[in-house]
């Protein structure tokens, strides 16, 4: 059975972003900070096409945020930091030519523009339906096969709030932001049916896992 699923990165303050994203920071000033866990890891190292990296729990959990999904959901925001509407020489994402999805990928946007087939066996398609609606169509292309919501925080919260997320990953890194982008800010996790199912912690991140029962 098809499973909605989550996995973000958030700081000890719960900020899953730094303040002021844009080109130069595309995940807000010190946001590549919440990362730290991940970019040493074999798997992420892999991603990148390089050799190396380390192995054990971190590795396991950034293996398992990019494993068993057969469709992807992400808000234009974390597509890139084009506002409005598109440029004709237009922007194709933060990845390079064979971004890490390699599956369909929806981006939940204002301005639908065509599909961008990119290498891989990734395409975005761009898309301005309803967050339910968009998830029905990513669950039919996933084929049986989980569906992430990729990010950013307010494609997240969205899901949340309209009750479509069987599963939580939060890696919490132990790094205070002070400002930047609130996931959690107004949700009740407990009332909306999640608990936690499991537990591991690094020197580099408290991983917890939440399931909605």
């Amino acid at each position: 059975m098809t499973k909605v699923r989550a996995g973000l990165a958030i700081s000890a303050d719960g900020f899953g972003a730094g303040p002021d994203q844009g080109l130069d920071n595309p995940l807000g000033k010190r946001g590549r900070e919440l990362h730290d866990w991940q970019f040493g890891t074999r798997t992420f190292q892999n991603m990148i096409g390089k050799d190396g990296g380390s192995e054990g729990v971190d590795d396991d959990f950034c293996a398992r945020g990019m494993r068993g999904f057969g469709a992807f959901i992400m808000g234009r925001n974390m597509f890139g930091p084009i506002r409005g509407d598109w440029p004709a020489e237009a922007w194709n994402g933060w990845w390079g030519p064979n971004p890490p999805y390699h599956a369909p990928v929806y981006v939940l946007t204002h301005y639908p523009r065509p599909p961008l087939v990119m290498g891989g066996g990734t395409t975005f398609h761009f898309t301005a339906d309803s967050i339910e609606t968009v998830l029905d169509r990513a669950k039919e292309a996933a084929g049986g096969r989980d569906v992430k919501i990729a990010g950013g925080m307010s494609t997240v919260r969205q899901y949340l709030r309209a009750g479509l997320i069987d599963e939580l990953h939060f890696a919490i890194s132990p790094v205070f932001l002070g400002r930047g982008e609130s996931l959690l800010d107004g949700f009740d996790l407990p009332a909306l049916g999640f608990a936690v199912t499991e537990q591991a912690l690094t020197d580099k991140a408290m991983h917890v896992i939440l399931t909605r029962g």
